[in-house]
């Protein structure tokens, strides 16, 4: 019998892992993984913001757990994975969101802060994906990959941005996101990529105030900025059954920003 929407959407019984989960987009996240049913582990490197962000998910009645890691040193992906499959059994669902951005002129971008953009917010990617799938999701021919990318990935930016090395990563989540799409659709694991736009809550507070919410807001044809929900929707359609026949897919949740920008 053809399920009902409701019933497509629904993730009960299915565990989540979601890493930079303690704020931000992770946090948002994780609250549409658990309000939907699943149970949810966060990871991020910092206990308390995990403590804070776990209570939070808890008292809005969702079951939720933290593991502290830096998701770029595979020692602690590797050690994630075992804690996370010990605490709550097999993953379904992945969200690779954690991510590091740095600016500055290209001309003069250090070399280190470069290597730590790429371990983090693509080698980290990887190694977590390779884990979870391997240990979880291969054998079972079921699973879920989401990795945030970003709109900054389709393109260049503004020159006053100077996020070269951030840039660049995220191009390489999106194909990346595909490639993986392609290899793994015969294990039936399907992987998506999300790519948000201008959200206050991913932006530091100066980055916010030197470049101008309202100015940013007026990029996208919809005049806003993303809010505290705005990404709700598209992780639930790719993290359940409702967005089973989709794979290898990037979404731009930007307000049409790049619409605008050729993106």
């Amino acid at each position: 019998m053809t399920r009902t929407i409701h019933q497509l959407f629904d993730l009960k019984g299915r565990n989540a892992l979601v890493t930079g989960g303690s704020r931000g987009l992770g946090l948002q996240m994780a609250h549409a993984l658990g309000e939907a049913g699943a149970r949810v582990m966060i990871t991020a490197r910092k206990a308390d913001e995990l403590e804070q962000a776990v209570a939070e998910l808890q008292d809005a009645g969702i079951d939720a757990r933290w593991i502290a890691a830096d998701c770029a040193k595979e020692e602690d992906l590797r050690r994630l994975t075992d804690e996370t499959l010990h605490r709550l059994g097999p993953i379904d669902i992945l969200v690779n969101n954690a991510g590091a951005a740095w600016g500055a002129p290209a001309e003069d971008h250090p070399l280190e802060a470069w290597d730590k953009v790429m371990n983090l917010n693509v080698r980290g990617y990887f190694i977590l994906s390779q884990q979870v799938a391997k240990r979880s999701m291969i054998e079972r021919r079921r699973g879920r990959i989401i990795n945030i990318a970003s709109i900054a990935g389709l393109g260049g930016n503004p020159p006053e941005m100077q996020t070269i090395a951030y840039n660049t990563s995220k191009g390489a989540v999106i194909n990346f996101t595909r490639a993986l799409a392609a290899e793994w659709g015969k294990y039936h694991i399907n992987v998506n990529a999300i790519c948000p736009g201008f959200f206050p809550s991913k932006m530091t507070a100066g980055t916010l105030k030197a470049l101008g919410e309202e100015r940013l807001a007026a990029h996208a044809p919809l005049q806003r900025l993303g809010d505290d929900e705005d990404l709700k929707g598209a992780t639930l359609l790719f993290a359940s059954d409702a967005g089973k026949h989709i794979t290898g897919q990037w979404l731009a949740v930007d307000g049409g920003v790049s619409v605008v920008t050729g993106g």
